[in-house]
């Protein structure tokens, strides 16, 4: 098996996915988390200042979804396959509410009518709190396994069976992650009265993801099986749980402090580090199975042929520095606080 700098290429490819769907989690997260929290902003001037706060990037942080479904498809097709067998329903509502959100984003502030504005406003807090809690949902069914049988094929249920307990419990937590960076994100692009609104509203989001992620993480601990064996065998990755939980903890006290930047910064290291947690738990499995663990996909009997690999690692390094290049550029161009003009939303 070819490798590179010592490590062979499907964990390599393992890394690159597990990266592009990171990036993901993180820039579409406090999108998705300013969405979720827009009824609670009363005002239509408040309501619109959020939108326009996401205005210039939701579409671009999209990207991440997209070159990330594209790379697991090129480099574990039988994942890819399998995974949404298991999970077609929740992935079809999935983009079907990413249709609905966007149409949102776009057609809310077309008219005047008040009826028409109410109606996008709840259609885009739905598909916004909706879509986390799926992003969730699908997390804690690949945590927790699926009914995988001989030759990959899926033999569990298809109708509601994706939301079991745990599925629910991983999913309310995604969802609170998200509202706590969302909430985080507005305040450093508002002022005013809604500054003061989101302050209180971030306050609730915290208390919120610090109650779903206790419960979720003792409830991983105890009810998931083999959760800790890598880490028994590799001690030295004992490190990420506790960077996690200084992170999470490093939150609070930057939004006291009022340094919502740096308080961005920790809360989506907290995400990142959960994420590597998942991904070192799971290695080098992709999608665990509960009938028998020789069914299980695997980074191995997954992945496509070494050649595509290489050709396809070749094109990462040549396009990441680019795809840095151009968030950076995006970023920079739109800091600041958000000033609404006649081409706002």
């Amino acid at each position: 098996m070819e490798t590179f700098l010592g490590i062979d290429y499907p964990t390599l490819w393992y890394l690159v996915v597990g990266l592009l769907f990171s990036g993901y989690a993180i820039l579409e997260g406090f999108d998705y988390g300013a969405g979720s929290w827009h009824l609670f902003l009363k005002k239509d001037l408040s309501r619109r200042i959020a939108i326009n706060a996401i205005g210039p990037i939701w579409d671009a942080n999209q990207v991440w979804l997209i070159i990330g479904g594209g790379a697991l498809f090129a480099g574990f097709p039988v994942m890819y396959a399998t995974m949404l067998s298991a999970m077609y329903i929740p992935f079809m509502l999935f983009l079907m509410l990413l249709v609905l959100r966007s149409s949102a984003i776009k057609f809310r502030s077309a008219e005047e009518m008040l009826w028409w504005r109410k109606t996008w406003d709840i259609i885009y807090f739905v598909s916004n709190v909706l879509i986390s809690f799926l992003l969730g949902v699908v997390l804690g069914n690949v945590l927790q396994g699926f009914e995988i049988g001989h030759e990959f094929s899926y033999h569990g249920g298809m109708f509601l069976s994706f939301l079991s307990p745990y599925a629910i419990m991983v999913g309310l937590t995604t969802l609170s992650i998200f509202m706590t960076q969302g909430a985080i994100f507005l305040l450093l692009k508002t002022e005013g009265r809604l500054h003061a609104r989101l302050t209180f509203l971030l306050k609730k989001g915290m208390i919120f993801f610090i109650i779903s992620f206790s419960i979720t993480s003792l409830y991983t601990l105890i009810f998931i099986p083999g959760v800790t064996d890598n880490f028994k065998e590799t001690p030295v990755f004992f490190v990420l749980p506790l960077l996690a939980f200084l992170a999470v903890a490093n939150v609070p006290r930057l939004v006291s402090m009022k340094k919502y930047g740096h308080a961005l910064v920790f809360s989506s290291l907290t995400m990142a580090f959960l994420l590597m947690l998942v991904a070192f738990q799971l290695y080098p499995t992709l999608l665990p199975s509960t009938i028998h663990p020789d069914h299980s996909v695997t980074i191995y009997n997954a992945a496509s042929s070494q050649k595509s690999l290489g050709i396809m690692l070749t094109i990462v390094v040549i396009g990441s520095p680019l795809l840095a290049g151009y968030f950076f550029f995006l970023y920079k161009t739109f800091y600041g606080k958000v000033k609404l003009d006649d081409t706002s939303y």
